[in-house]
Order: structure tokens, then C-alpha cells, then sequence
């Protein structure tokens, strides 16, 4: 189940340094960038589009790569629809899990276990635009001329214990994220990246339903 989640959160288009961001510069005003994000993030009620994940393993050479849809929906709905190159899916609604493969399905409170509770808010916090309110991290803003990265050190237990960063690129036109970067303390590397955004478009509550 543990992986189920690292899948998550993912969830950049380059592999970037811990301290030091080619081609970016740090935000000088952070208050205004917060405000920005979160005042932008409110205006998207639905996201949909399409997503590329890239596992990057310490111990194997090779790159494991799959394709899917993404679907976001406030308040606090995720779907996520892997086609390639296998069936899988995995649904966030408030504090409910689902995931589903072709052998089994698995259904989990996050309320149950504090490390789901902390990466579905990572989740959550990067689709509605209030990652610099998560006190479980420590951030940095840097930007270039068409993004901003922000980059989330873990300060608490459980999240130290398995990440050793995870950044995220947002948009600078509409402040959507663009690509979510995951390292983790074995060296793995968990890379999104979302393309073919659709804003506000009509969602149906029926695809976020975990029965």
C-alpha cells in the first residue's frame, strides 16, 4: 500500500539539484507569490488532463514510465486513471483512499494512519494552491521566466523518514501545477508531469465515488 501513495506524489521536466535550480531564480516576495497562488488556485474549481509518470529506481538502470488521466475536483477529489502500461487507479476523496489493480481493490481511511493523512494533504495542497500553509514542510520559492518551483523539505517524522524533498512547478499564466518531483531517502525519484490541461470543465462527483 505504502507504494500506492509514493505513486501520488510524484507527484520536473529536469532532474534538479537539492540546492541549486538551473535557469531559476529565488522569489523575493514570498507573501505576494502565496497570495497569488492561493487567490489563483480558488478561481480552478476541476482539473483534467493528461499525465506522465517517470519511476527512476536507485538500484535499476532502466526508467519505468506509465500514462494515465488526472482528474481534480474541489473539494479535495482526486482521480487518477493509469492506461499505460497497465490498468490501475487510484482515488482520493477527502480522507477516503481507493486504489485498484487488475488482482485486488483496496479501500483505507487516511484518518487511520498519519503518513496518509500528511501525503494526501500534499496532494491536495498542490491542486489548491496552499503548499506554503503546510506546516510539515519547509519551503523555497525560486522562479524563471515561465514557472515557479517550489521546493518542500519535510520537517516532521514520518515524511523525513521517507523524502528527502519533493518539489512542485507551477504555471505562471494560470498557476496550475505543472510537474510534481518526488526524492526519496533510498534515492528513488517519482517524477509528474501534466499536459493537456483542462480548467473548470464539468466533472461528475460519480468518478470520485468510493463505495
Amino acid at each position: 500500500m505504502r507504494s500506492s501513495f509514493l505513486i501520488v506524489i510524484f507527484i520536473l521536466s529536469a532532474q534538479f539539484g537539492f540546492s541549486q535550480y538551473t535557469g531559476f531564480t529565488p522569489v523575493a516576495d514570498l507573501a505576494k507569490f502565496s497570495s497569488a497562488f492561493a487567490g489563483a488556485s480558488q478561481k480552478i474549481r476541476s482539473i483534467k488532463s493528461n499525465f506522465v509518470q517517470v519511476k527512476e529506481l536507485s538500484m535499476l538502470a532502466e526508467k519505468i514510465t506509465s500514462k494515465g488521466k488526472f482528474l481534480f475536483k474541489k473539494e479535495s477529489m482526486v482521480r487518477m486513471e493509469y492506461t499505460q502500461p497497465f490498468q490501475y487507479l487510484m482515488i482520493l476523496n477527502r480522507d477516503k483512499i481507493f486504489v485498484k489493480d487488475a488482482q485486488k481493490e483496496n479501500k483505507v481511511s487516511a484518518k487511520s494512519n498519519k503518513i496518509f493523512q500528511q501525503i494526501n494533504q500534499v496532494m491536495i495542497d498542490c491542486m489548491q494552491g496552499t503548499i506554503l500553509s503546510n506546516k510539515d514542510f519547509q519551503t523555497r520559492v525560486f522562479e524563471n521566466k515561465t514557472a515557479y518551483l517550489v521546493e518542500m523539505v519535510p520537517v516532521v517524522k514520518g515524511l523525513k523518514a521517507m523524502f528527502k524533498y519533493i518539489n512542485v512547478t507551477v504555471d505562471k499564466n494560470d498557476y496550475s501545477v505543472n510537474t510534481i518531483e518526488m526524492l526519496e531517502l533510498s534515492g528513488d525519484n517519482t517524477t509528474l508531469r501534466f499536459s493537456n490541461k483542462e480548467l473548470n470543465t464539468n466533472i461528475e462527483d460519480a468518478l470520485f465515488n468510493i463505495k
